[in-house]
C-alpha cells in the first residue's frame, strides 16, 4: 500500500518497495498517488525497477533554478 507523506506543503506518494515518491503534477494526466501504484505493482511482480515510470520519481526530476 503506497504511503502518504507531507514535504514541504506538499503531499507525496512513496513506493513501498523501492521508496521512490511520486507528487500530483499538473501537466500529467496520471496522479502522484497512480503513479507511486504502478512502481509499486512494477517492483512487486518484476523485483526490480521500470525507468519509464522511475522517471516521474521527485528524485527523478530537475531541481527548479
Amino acid at each position: 500500500m503506497v504511503k502518504v507523506i507531507q514535504k514541504e506543503n506538499k503531499e507525496l506518494y512513496q513506493c513501498p518497495e523501492c521508496g521512490f515518491h511520486y507528487a500530483d503534477d499538473s501537466t500529467s494526466l496520471t496522479t502522484g498517488k497512480e503513479w507511486a501504484e504502478k512502481c509499486e505493482a512494477w517492483c512487486r511482480e518484476h523485483k526490480s525497477c521500470n525507468i519509464e515510470i522511475m522517471a516521474h520519481a521527485e528524485e527523478n526530476k530537475k531541481p527548479a533554478e
